[in-house]
Order: structure tokens, then sequence, then C-alpha cells
């Protein structure tokens, strides 16, 4: 089903690898493997029990539920270097979410059970992944009073400065993803109409041009204060 190799964890993992011991590292080295997914290939279900943390070495991943009527909502995108799918194992909880390879994507899986092991003896990992979880609940407060509470205008500028913070822009300030207008409607929280209509008013007001799934941001001063203004 995924290909899988040797991979060099120490320019792979940085953030963890300088918080462990030559002992931990061994230990790292032997249990975590990688593995590649296709373009929209799921990598785990909602109801999925949780056995490995992940973390995405390249590519780009979208962690998504299936709402109401089959409506999907984006929860959230990894970007390449950051820590997913271990947020359940410790609620002891199984997935509440899906992920998918929003492209050809590249990720490293370490067993829970090599997780906890580590996090029991070394304290300086165990405040790193405090940390991480720390601050994903705060984005994801932050980001549900803002999909609920700005307007159409606001959320979507909201979803395309998260997207030019999260992967970059081009040489020529195209933003470094290229979604649908679905993706892009169900990241607003919107529906796909609305996201159509509302891109269309942008590229009017001279702030972004749009060539099929290309974004180019032409003001991104006034990108931004549309997503602060809601």
């Amino acid at each position: 089903m995924h290909n899988q190799k040797v991979v060099d964890l120490s320019g792979s993992l940085p953030d963890v690898w300088r918080l462990l011991s030559a002992k931990e590292r061994e230990i790292l080295r032997k249990h975590a493997s990688v593995q590649h997914f296709r373009k929209n290939q799921i990598i785990y279900s909602e109801g999925d029990e949780p056995k490995d943390m992940m973390c995405l070495l390249k590519g780009k991943v979208k962690i998504f539920k299936d709402g109401i009527g089959g409506r999907c909502q984006i929860i959230r995108m990894i970007r390449p270097i950051q820590y997913f799918a271990y947020r359940a194992f410790f609620a002891q909880e199984n997935y509440l979410t899906s992920a998918s390879a929003f492209e050809s994507s590249t990720v490293c899986l370490v067993p829970m059970n090599v997780v906890v092991e580590l996090l029991q003896y070394n304290t300086k990992l165990t405040m790193f992944f405090i940390k991480q979880l720390s601050v994903d609940l705060g984005i994801a407060d932050e980001r549900t009073v803002n999909l609920t509470q700005k307007h159409l205008r606001g959320r979507l500028a909201e979803s395309l400065v998260f997207l030019i913070d999260s992967y970059g822009l081009e040489d020529d300030d195209t933003i470094n993803i290229y979604l649908a207008r679905e993706d892009l409607a169900s990241l607003s929280n919107m529906t796909t109409s609305n996201a159509i209509r509302t891109l269309g008013n942008f590229v009017t007001e001279k702030v972004i041009t749009l060539d099929g799934r290309k974004v180019k941001v032409i003001d991104e001063e006034r990108l931004r204060k549309i997503s602060k203004l809601g």
C-alpha cells in the first residue's frame, strides 16, 4: 500500500532529535517508519484507533471532518515538519477527524507506545509536545470564533492569509498551494458558491488574481486587513 524506506531522522525531525539522548535516538531510529501517500489518499479515518504519532516530512496534508449531509469541513492544513495524529491517543479516544494527502506526501510514523516510553523519561520532550498541543488548541479556539462570527469576506481572507503563512508565496506572489474552490470553501466554512462569489469580489477589488486553482496575491496588506476586521 505504501512505500517504506530508511530516512535520516536527524534531518527530518530536527526539533525532536535535538532533545533526545544517544540511546533515545537509537530507539526512535529503530521503530520509526516512513510512508508515502498519493494525492487524495487517506492517511487515517474518523473512528480509527490512533496507533502512531505522525510528522509530515514532505507535501501537504489536510485534516477534515464530514459534517451533516456529507458536507466536508477542513479543520486545518499540515505543513512539513509538523506533528499530527497523536492528540486522540492521549485523550484515550478514536480519531474524531480524518486526514488525507492534499498532494503527494511523505510521512514519518512513530508508534505511540514508543512515544510514551520516550516521554516518560525525557521531560524536555514532554514539554515540547505539551507546547505543541497548547499551540494547536489556541489556534483551534481562535479559528472556531472566527469561522462563526466573521462575515464571509473575513472568513475567506483569513483562510488565504492562513495559507500564505503556512506555505508561503512563490516568486510571482502566487500562494504555494493550489486549492479547488470546494476545498477553499470547506476551509472557510462557507458554501462553494459563496466562496466563488467572494473570490470574484477580491479580484474586482484588485486584492488577488485567479488562474485556475492558483491565487496570486496583489495586495497582501489589504487582504490581512480584511481578515482582521472580519
